[in-house]
């Protein structure tokens, strides 16, 4: 089994489950990620995932924070967590990316990566005009993309004459603070994007999906010839835990009916229809983004660790999480679920091998 990470999304949004919460009002601002990813790491937490967007994608009106300036902030404000920074190829040429991305690389001492995201809502990019390339064009768009920013990681001087860029003998200087590459996460399901991830990511992100769904993934990918190191993998979740799983069940309605509130069709509207996200989850009710509470990880303190399990031995080795109320349910997540996860009950685990969980998801 791989060695298990927990990580935690950075509020860049303000708010991961309903912005009518009473107990987690929206804060998009730079000082409560900090003070967050702070407390996250004394409690334990590997990484934590800044998205990125220039306009909140859910509510035109409310607050996104800028994910490359809160990323280098909270590099010098922590000392061991691993900081990924997503990055839309659309929104940067590649040599600035790359130099940028060094020099987070160089203020976290070696604990940045990248998570590319080859852009889904329609009118960001329409607010700044820049064109939005159909779906399959815009993976071709990162794949050339992704290829300069890593030539470039490797210090050597880089001619490239391609589709969309040419560089002529750029060389950066420093290299990696550790002399190896920052990690590139990558996520999105489609075809072109599983191929990239099995071409040129290092861990590939899924979204919250069903453990069926998550093995059939993963073995989707492992199949893909590769060069160099094996593929990884992450999952993206949302997380209920209590006591019992009556009390979860009760928490989860709740949340539920507060994120039944929210007026989403800012998001419905502006998506792009092709990606499979989106077609995905259709239908589903969740909460939380990127999948929310699909993954399942909604019962008793001991079926949540358990269920983290059976995700690890299917190949998941990070998961990345939301919560609500955010500060507190880190807490209680590091203090009841992780040191059950860390523990491995593999008695639990085998007792509910061939018994798994109802879905937590309310029709």
């Amino acid at each position: 089994m791989n060695t298990v990470r927990f990580g935690v999304w950075a509020p860049v949004y303000g708010a991961w489950g309903s912005f009518q919460n009473p107990a987690d009002p929206p804060d998009a601002s730079y000082r409560r990620s900090r003070d967050l990813v702070v407390r996250a790491e004394t409690l334990g937490f590997d990484s934590v995932l800044l998205a990125q967007h220039m306009v909140n994608p859910s509510f035109k009106d409310q607050a996104v924070l800028e994910t490359w300036t809160a990323a280098a902030g909270i590099a010098e404000a922590t000392w061991r967590i691993e900081i990924i920074a997503a990055i839309k190829p659309l929104l940067f040429h590649p040599g600035v990316l790359a130099k940028m991305a060094l020099g987070i690389d160089d203020i976290s001492q070696g604990r940045f990566a990248i998570n590319l995201v080859s852009a889904w809502f329609r009118p960001e990019m329409a607010r700044l005009g820049i064109e939005m390339p159909e779906h399959d064009a815009r993976y071709a768009y990162s794949a050339e993309w992704l290829q300069v920013v890593q030539r470039l990681w490797s210090g050597a001087p880089l001619d490239h004459a391609g589709t969309h860029f040419g560089i002529d003998a750029l060389q950066l200087v420093p290299g990696p603070r550790r002399g190896r590459a920052p990690t590139v996460y990558l996520g999105g399901e489609s075809e072109p994007a599983r191929q990239l991830a099995a071409d040129s990511a290092d861990v590939f992100f899924i979204n919250g999906r069903s453990l069926e769904d998550v093995r059939e993934l993963v073995a989707d990918l492992r199949r893909r010839p590769r060069q160099g190191r094996p593929l990884r993998f992450g999952l993206s979740a949302f997380v209920i835990a209590r006591d019992t799983r009556a009390e979860a069940l009760a928490e989860y309605a709740h949340l539920q009916a507060l994120a039944d509130r929210d007026d989403r069709s800012a998001i419905a509207e502006g998506v792009d229809p092709k990606v499979a996200m989106f077609k995905t989850n259709a239908g589903q009710k969740r909460v939380g983004t990127n999948g929310g509470t699909l993954a399942g990880l909604v019962g008793s303190h001991d079926e949540v660790a358990a269920r983290i399990d059976a995700f690890a031995e299917a190949g998941i080795e990070l998961f990345m999480l939301q919560f609500q109320p955010l500060e507190a349910e880190l807490e209680r997540f590091a203090t009841e679920v992780a040191p059950r996860v860390k523990r491995r009950d593999s008695g639990l685990l085998k007792a509910l091998a061939g018994h798994p969980l109802p879905s937590p998801v309310l029709s």
